[in-house]
C-alpha cells in the first residue's frame, strides 16, 4: 500500500476543500443561523471579551487554546506538524512517557471495508479486549473515581432458531460458557457508513468520512453535545462522561491523531477500523486476534482482495439496510 510522504488532512464533505460550518450553524450546512457566516477562528479573534471571560472564570490557558483551536481539516501542513508536537508534549506531561502521534494520510485508490462470518464467531469477546488495548479506551478504575470504562465493540448472543433479532439479543451473556448450544454471536461496532447519519447531525462538523471510508472524529473540535450518538442507528458511539482512566503501563504509545490517541473528558469516540494500523498496511487489532478467522478486512477497490471475494461469493447481510446508511461493515454466513 503506497503511502504519501507528506501528512495532509482530507477535505471530503467540505466544499472547495474547506469547511465553514461553525458552532451554532445550520447542521444541514445550507446556511449559518442568523444569516452571519463566521468561522470559529474569526469569531475567536474578534471577541477578546469572551477570552477574558474564560480567563476570569478560572478555566486557564488550556481552555483558551481549545477555544481558539483550528479544526484539523483546516490546518496547513506546518500547522498540523506543530499540532502533533503539541499533542505529544501534552501526553508526555500526562503519562510521563513519549506518545507518538501521527497523521498518516489516506492512500489513493483505497476504500476499506469489513466482513464478519457469523457462522464462525464463537462469542469469545477477544476482539473486544484487543480493541480496548489497541485503542487506548478508558479502563475500569479500581478506586472507583471517574470510573468510565469504554468498549467500542458489543457482542450480541442470539438464538439460531430466531435468526438475527436485535429485540431478543443478549449482550450480557457469560463469555466463559461460549459457544452455547443453539446460539450464535453477532459483534457490532461502528458500521463506517457511506451515508452516515452521525456526520450530518454534528452541529460543528467535528466528525466526517475520510476518502478511504472511515468515519473519524476531531476530538479537539467535538463539543460533547452527543447529537451524533442520537443520530447513530447502531448505538456504536461512546461518550466520556468522566476523565478516562488509562494507566501508563496500559498505554499504547503508537497513535494516530484521528484514531487511538488518548481522549479527554466530554468527547465522543468510536471504532475507526484501527486507522493507526490500516494506514500503515496492517490489519485492525480485532482481525488479528480472532481465534477462528471470522473477521475479514480489505480494500473494496481491489478486485483481488479478500473483502471483494466475500461480497462476490457470499450472501451478505447489512444491518438495518432499510435506513440507507450504506455501511461498509457486512455480515455473512460462510457455511
Amino acid at each position: 500500500m503506497a503511502m504519501n510522504a507528506e501528512p495532509k488532512m482530507p477535505t471530503e464533505g467540505c466544499s472547495h476543500g474547506g469547511c465553514d460550518a461553525t458552532p451554532g450553524s445550520d447542521p444541514t450546512g445550507d446556511k449559518p443561523l442568523g444569516g452571519v457566516k463566521l468561522s470559529r477562528r474569526e469569531f475567536a479573534k474578534s471577541t477578546a471579551l469572551i477570552a477574558a471571560a474564560i480567563t476570569a472564570a478560572g478555566c486557564g490557558t488550556s481552555a483558551l487554546e481549545t477555544f481558539k483551536q483550528t479544526r484539523l481539516r483546516e490546518m496547513s501542513h506546518d500547522e498540523l506538524k506543530a499540532f502533533l508536537v503539541k499533542l505529544e508534549k501534552r501526553y508526555e506531561a500526562r503519562f510521563g512517557t513519549h506518545v507518538d502521534v501521527r497523521a498518516t494520510p489516506h492512500a489513493e485508490g483505497v476504500k476499506f471495508a469489513y466482513a464478519l462470518d457469523l457462522s464462525r464467531c464463537i462469542g469469545c469477546r477477544r476482539c473486544v479486549h484487543a480493541c480496548v488495548k489497541e485503542n487506548n479506551q478508558s479502563r475500569p478504575n479500581p478506586e472507583g473515581t471517574h470510573n468510565n470504562p469504554i468498549q467500542w465493540i458489543k457482542v450480541l448472543e442470539m438464538d439460531k432458531e430466531k435468526g438475527i433479532d436485535l429485540n431478543e439479543a443478549e449482550p450480557y451473556y457469560n463469555p466463559a460458557e461460549v459457544p452455547r448450544e443453539g446460539k450464535f454471536y453477532m459483534p457490532v461496532a461502528c458500521q463506517q457508513c457511506e451515508n452516515s447519519a452521525c456526520t450530518k447531525a454534528c452541529p460543528v462538523q467535528a466528525t466526517w468520512k475520510e476518502p478511504d471510508g472511515m468515519v473519524v472524529i476531531d476530538y479537539d473540535w467535538c463539543i460533547g453535545c452527543r447529537y451524533c450518538m442520537i443520530a447513530c442507528p447502531y448505538g456504536t458511539r461512546r461518550f466520556n462522561w468522566g476523565e478516562p482512566h488509562l494507566p501508563k503501563d496500559q498505554l499504547n504509545t503508537n497513535t494516530h491523531v484521528l484514531g487511538n490517541r488518548p481522549r479527554e473528558k466530554g468527547v465522543v469516540e468510536k471504532c475507526t477500523f484501527c486507522i493507526q494500523r490500516v494506514r500503515e498496511g496492517r490489519y485492525p487489532a480485532c482481525v488479528e486476534i480472532c481465534p477462528v478467522g471470522a473477521r475479514k478486512f480489505g480494500n473494496l477497490m481491489d478486485p483481488k482482495s479478500e473483502i471483494r471475494a466475500v461480497l462476490e461469493t457470499k450472501r451478505v447481510y447489512i444491518l438495518k439496510e432499510d435506513l440507507n446508511t450504506q455501511p461498509k461493515f457486512f455480515y455473512f454466513f460462510g457455511v
